[in-house]
């Protein structure tokens, strides 16, 4: 799993004129999946199931 700025600079993700994370693939937004045990939040794309972390 890489992180999202590895994603965005790679062309994996990209981002719309909200600033809304889509996968680049299936143009669909990415879900949040939080877990309190971890720093940090997942991004799922909910068309491929790819992941990328979010710290920060």
């Amino acid at each position: 799993m890489e992180s999202t700025r590895k994603g965005l600079r790679s062309g994996d993700l990209e981002k719309d004129t909200y600033e809304r994370l889509t996968c680049a693939e299936c143009q669909e937004y990415l879900d949040t999946e939080n877990d309190p045990d971890e720093v940090g939040r997942v991004r799922v794309c909910p068309e491929c199931g790819r992941e990328w972390k979010e710290v920060g």
